[in-house]
């Protein structure tokens, strides 16, 4: 025992004297593949920048290695929940399931990329048949397969960006948990719930555009969406300054007369008792016809009309009226 003690204690007075002399550096840090001094410096002194993922050295800041590969858990919050989930990708209401099953390729399955991943005809041909096996199983009820088909609808004519299709889908899921979809045609509900999204974020989207797309009439969409507004509450009266933009660049007017409709605009829009109650794409359109007429760059009525999809009946009616108000505003500012 006692020359344990001895040993250990003379132990102890090397490893100081031996720091004394520099021959031991207590603050000496390595990492794996970097065990030898600095380059620059000479000091072994690696430390690792998660943030930056970077290998550096705390004496001089030599920089030697970048792009370090972090092994530890990547933890995403894709839904915002408190399900930290590090596989797939976030929920969305586009996709019948929400995205949460899992589904075959059929691109995996052409003759092309079947080839590279070494899969033979016949099995190419038993993987067809199981991935049809596999997309029947997913809509046996009724309401999946309506909403697989009110999806698909959504993102091929809607012409919204992803994250209005996501509300398109949102709502038009409620409506068919709630029922409103039974005895209704899938594809009007669907143009429904596009037409008070974009209405709802001002883009300028146009009931005779929407119908077009959706292949229903105009009479059939104007009643569901009066409908679907009173379920959902989403009242909104359109401004026909939302119509402005659209308008011009259909138009291809420049860019100047913008700010000449929005005059025009400032000075009758106190007076609502002249345009509430009117055709908002028809006001839209007599504004933009005055201000190019005025500026030297006119449209005929026909391609306005044609753009705003109202009549040259009612394109006339409302210059008239604009007219009168503007000569009225002129005259009491001289006096």
């Amino acid at each position: 025992m006692v020359n344990n003690k001895t040993s250990s204690s003379n132990q102890d007075a090397d490893n100081r004297s031996a720091s004394e002399y520099g021959l031991i550096d207590p603050s000496r840090r390595v990492l794996d593949g970097h065990t030898k001094p600095c380059e620059e410096c000479g000091a072994v002194d690696w430390q690792l920048d998660h943030s930056r993922g970077e290998i550096v050295c705390n004496s001089c800041g030599l920089v030697v290695e970048e792009n370090v590969i972090d092994p530890g858990a990547e933890w995403t919050n894709r839904d915002k929940s408190e399900d930290r989930s590090r596989v797939g990708q976030p929920l969305t209401y586009t996709l019948a399931d929400k995205g949460l099953n899992t589904s075959i390729d059929v691109r995996d399955l052409n003759t092309g990329s079947a080839g590279r991943h070494g899969i033979s005809s016949q099995a190419r041909r038993e993987w067809r048949r199981r991935r049809v096996i596999d997309e029947r199983s997913k809509t046996r009820k009724s309401r999946e397969r309506n909403l697989v088909k009110a999806n698909q609808m959504i993102r091929d004519r809607s012409d919204l960006p992803k994250s209005l299709q996501e509300e398109t889908a949102r709502l038009y899921r409620r409506l068919s948990g709630e029922g409103f979809v039974t005895g209704r045609s899938i594809a009007g509900v669907a143009a429904a719930c596009t037409y008070l999204v974009a209405r709802e974020e001002n883009l300028p989207r146009q009931i005779p555009e929407i119908s077009e797309s959706y292949n229903i009439t105009e009479k059939e969409l104007s009643r569901l969406i009066r409908q679907v507004s009173r379920k959902l509450n989403l009242h909104k009266i359109t401004s026909p300054n939302e119509y402005f933009d659209k308008f011009i660049s259909d138009l291809q007017l420049p860019p100047n007369i913008f700010t000449q409709v929005n005059h025009l605009w400032s000075k009758i829009q106190p007076h609502e008792d002249i345009w509430q109650g009117k055709k908002p794409m028809g006001v839209a359109a007599a504004l933009i016809y005055k201000a190019a007429s005025e500026s030297g760059t006119s449209r005929t009525q026909s391609d306005i009309c044609k753009v705003a999809n109202v009549s040259e009946v009612t394109l006339r009616g409302l210059l008239r009226i604009f007219d009168g108000l503007l000569s009225q505003l002129g005259e009491a500012s001289k006096q």
